[in-house]
């Protein structure tokens, strides 16, 4: 999908306006709820205007979807190494996303939608998803071999029930912030599983 950038910062500037007018948009009403329409009247700017930068429906929601993984890779600086370091990067996107509710909102909505396999976002999930189990039975895994696991806990099943875990609380979350503890929740989790607390 091609979206234009002439590298000008003006031109980067608007393309980060419609990113965020986007991300809005998609949070209120999902992305079948939404318009291209609606996104350029956020931004300030035409339909015409938002077209030039993001030619169809598709390749905005793949472009707010990279930048997304772009923001949460610099949060969890994921070159770390496996292990301790890592699962505490969790927690601070933990924390992070609960002082910004509005991008958890956009995340679950559209993870939800992109249940369906003719989603435009459902090959990106998957592979969202099969990243991140990875990422965390990678550190599991590392524990597990240093003896920082408890006893019995299979890092597999570990990574899985904590991305599952981390998704599920989001929602419960959004839908009452006052009676759910989304941090708190996580970090029990993590000190449960490891011989030492986080």
């Amino acid at each position: 999908m091609r979206t234009v950038d002439r590298g000008y910062p003006k031109g980067r500037i608007r393309r980060e306006d419609i990113l965020t007018a986007a991300v809005a948009v998609y949070g209120e009403a999902g992305y079948h709820g939404s318009s291209l329409r609606e996104v350029a009247k956020r931004a300030g700017i035409t339909h015409a205007g938002l077209l030039y930068y993001f030619p169809t429906k598709e390749a905005l929601l793949a472009a707010v979807l990279e930048r997304r993984d772009a923001d949460d890779a610099v949060r969890l600086r994921l070159n770390e190494p496996p292990g301790r370091e890592v699962l505490r990067h969790w927690i601070a996107l933990a924390e992070y996303n609960v002082a910004n509710p509005a991008i958890v909102e956009l995340y679950s909505r559209l993870a939800a939608e992109a249940v369906a396999p003719d989603h435009p976002a459902h090959d990106y999930f998957v592979r969202h998803y099969r990243i991140a189990r990875r990422s965390a039975y990678e550190s599991f895994r590392v524990l597990a071999e240093r003896g920082e696991l408890r006893q019995g806990v299979d890092p597999a099943v570990a990574a899985l029930t904590y991305m599952s875990l981390s998704d599920g609380l989001q929602v419960q979350w959004l839908t009452k912030p006052d009676e759910v503890d989304l941090v708190g929740a996580l970090r029990h989790y993590l000190d449960s599983v490891l011989v030492q607390p986080l």
